[in-house]
């Protein structure tokens, strides 16, 4: 993922906390972790931006991404509905049609497992909301069986037969499997939730959450400190929780989100408006960011994260002990094992000390996490000191990864990635560290991966390396006595 001008923005370097005793970096990502409480219009804005560029992943992994533009925007009879249905209902046909992207691919016959069917994954309860006819009638299914029955005062067992009849729904007319109902229905409703809850962001994140849900987050989103009401927003929702801010926000968007991620759509359908205008502007250029989304190991399905999709084949280059012997100083570097000072500890068996290597940016990236989860973790108010998190993989040759069983292992063979185990961190501290690097990883920082019971697999996007090596080389200036404030930025 690249970064825009604007992420210059995000970077400025803000002012020191901490002290000596602990790494304290120059350069930081604004608006994450702690200094969520802080977080201007301008920056809401840029961080907006990159949640919204970060959406392209989940769209892009997907198989039918491309069949389902071509098939959305080359319908003319779909895209005459979306016009007349944006013109009936002001609802614009741009957040019309990537709903229906995103939600059946164009497919007016698509059926979800939990219930929603047609071109716009509608459930039976909302079709009643909006009009639609979803009408079932009894039929019965007839039987008959042999039944015993004694003779009176002879104990002799006769037979008779019995019909029953057993009803059974039969579904006889359904609109939102006819495109020309669901869709005029669809764009009717989301302009009723426009109006109802106060804005277009609220209207889709109600489309796919539910009325109840988005009553209940709007009203917990009044309650949270730092949002003006003339300035509540999804983007604004999202961006003003966090373990220590707004605690009560936090939780109910962590629900949500282990349910099904409804805080993030309407970043998503807004992803899949600019990815539907790419695909009318240049389809080859469509075709190449699919492809680009695809993952080197993972061929006959969807990436299943985005580390599986940012690490390509050509970057295994360590297939043995000698490879990480030759590499040191070069493309990699030792990792900075001082737990106090820089908050994470190496942990690695006793007879391979030459693994505790990485690539300057994977330093990098394992020192910011450390960095974030440790201010966030002391803000939040949690009794007991920060745990150093227990770094127990760098790189890896490939014979060493292989015997290890775990299906991210190879990875390892890059020097880009790392793993943390957190069965030895207490409740707090972990929940602080996961909101990091969801933090990050929403932005397009990183990736991470659970990796067994209790070790999670990370690494940073290719855009971000360059970010994270400044961060390892101001870490091991200042490790070193070395650091000049203003260098190595």
């Amino acid at each position: 993922m690249k970064f825009p001008n604007v992420l210059l923005l995000a970077l400025i370097p803000l002012v020191q906390a901490g002290g000596p005793d602990r790494f304290t970096p120059t350069n930081r990502v604004s608006g994450v972790g702690i200094s969520r409480d802080d977080i201007s219009d301008e920056l809401l804005e840029i961080r907006t931006e990159r949640m919204i560029e970060s959406q392209t992943f989940s769209i892009m992994r997907e198989a039918q991404a491309l069949a389902g533009a071509k098939r959305v925007t080359g319908n003319a009879r779909l895209q005459a509905l979306f016009r007349s249905s944006a013109d009936s209902s002001g609802m614009p046909a741009s957040v019309i049609e990537a709903i229906c992207y995103l939600e059946s691919w164009g497919d007016p016959k698509a059926q979800s497992v939990t219930g929603p069917k047609g071109i716009m994954q509608i459930s039976g309860a909302t079709a009643v909301s909006m009009g639609l006819k979803v009408t079932y009638a009894t039929r019965y299914k007839t039987t008959r069986d042999k039944v015993p029955v004694k003779a009176k005062g002879k104990g002799k067992t006769t037979y008779r037969t019995v019909t029953r009849k057993t009803p059974y729904k039969v579904l006889v007319r359904d609109d939102r499997m006819l495109p020309e109902r669901a869709i005029p229905a669809a764009a009717h409703y989301l302009a009723g939730m426009e109006r109802k809850f106060g804005g277009r962001d609220w209207a889709v994140f109600a489309y796919h959450c539910g009325q109840g849900c988005v009553g209940m987050m709007q009203e917990i989103t009044r309650r949270a400190r730092g949002i003006p009401n003339d300035k509540m927003t999804v983007a604004r929702m999202f961006f003003a929780h966090s373990p220590a801010w707004n605690r009560e926000l936090y939780e109910a968007i962590q629900q949500q989100m282990q349910r099904d991620y409804s805080p993030t759509y309407w970043f998503r359908i807004r992803r899949a408006e600019q990815l539907l205008a790419l695909y009318r502007r240049d389809p080859a250029e469509f075709a190449r960011l699919a492809q680009e989304y695809k993952s080197d190991f993972v061929t006959n399905a969807r990436a299943p994260h985005r580390l599986a999709v940012w690490l390509k084949k050509d970057d295994l280059v360590f297939r043995s002990s000698d490879d990480i012997r030759a590499a040191l100083g070069q493309k990699l570097v030792k990792a900075l094992n001082r737990p106090d000072y820089f908050g994470y500890a190496v942990k690695l068996p006793a007879d391979s000390d030459y693994l505790s290597e990485a690539s300057p940016s994977a330093i990098g990236t394992l020192a910011y996490i450390a960095f974030e989860t440790r201010r966030l973790y002391e803000e939040s108010g949690a009794k007991g000191p920060f745990r150093p998190l227990v770094v127990t993989a760098l790189v890896e040759p490939q014979d060493y990864a292989s015997q290890k069983g775990k299906p991210e292992a190879l990875a390892h063979c890059s020097g880009h990635v790392f793993d943390i185990d957190y069965s030895v961190l207490p409740p707090a501290e972990l929940e602080c560290l996961r909101f990091v690097l969801s933090d990050l990883g929403w932005e397009g920082y990183l990736g991470f991966v659970e990796d067994g019971m209790d070790s999670l697999h990370i690494g940073c996007s290719p855009g971000a390396r360059e970010f994270f090596t400044k961060v390892f080389k101001e870490a091991a200036g200042k490790a070193s006595g070395d650091f000049v404030e203003g260098e190595g930025k």
